[in-house]
């Protein structure tokens, strides 16, 4: 998923005169918690490396090595200053502290999946990091996912640009790994909110009983 106002023309000119630093960058600052096009411009520079324009593993190395940085980042900013920024929300937003407690302590149980398989869903790419440093998740289980998850996500994205962009238009490619995305997105917020939904139903008929 990219911002409406960076065009995929955009993204390959930077690509083109920026070349892996651009990769490296991109998927950097959006693992980082900026909400930048990172996705597309791995995409974009597994494009050119099977155009011949940059080298395939370079560009694998970069989106690998830009994915973990920035994650880590990410994760350092949550850690020390994510919770006193979700407080302040919170006030703003009238949530309770306590809700903001118990839905912390639920990322916690799943921090570790969340870490591994959120670059692959819209969002949950950018935030997956800050929160898990929120939840002080131990960095060296964090690292350890963190690092997994991006090469396998890296390895997919480059490699699927790669093969597919010489036969795939670029721009049809871009289109379905971001539907991709949003729809893993939509399982996921049903996985969380149709249980909690149904416990509610629960209890209130069981009040009314």
């Amino acid at each position: 998923m990219h911002l409406e106002f960076v065009s995929l023309e955009t993204i390959q000119l930077i690509a083109h005169k920026y070349g892996y630093l651009a990769i490296f960058l991109g998927i950097a600052l959006e693992n980082a918690g900026v909400p930048l096009p990172g996705e597309t411009v791995t995409l974009v520079g597994g494009f050119l490396a099977g155009s011949g324009e940059l080298l395939y593993r370079y560009v694998l190395s970069c989106a690998i090595i830009g994915a973990v940085f920035g994650d880590s980042c990410g994760y350092l900013i949550g850690k020390y200053g994510g919770w006193p920024l979700m407080l302040k929300l919170g006030q703003i937003f009238r949530i309770k502290e306590e809700k903001l407690i118990d839905t912390k302590n639920q990322f916690s149980k799943n921090a570790a999946k969340a870490v591994f398989f959120g670059r692959f869903i819209t969002l949950l790419r950018i935030f997956a990091g800050p929160l898990a440093g929120i939840a002080q998740m131990p960095y060296w289980k964090f690292l350890l996912c963190n690092a997994s998850g991006a090469t396998i996500w890296a390895l997919t994205m480059v490699s699927l640009s790669f093969f597919l962009g010489q036969v795939v238009p670029l721009e049809k490619l871009v289109s379905w790994v971001a539907q991709f995305g949003v729809a893993a997105l939509v399982l996921l917020v049903a996985w969380i909110l149709i249980p909690i939904g149904l416990e509610s139903l629960k209890k209130g008929k069981e009040n009314t009983g």
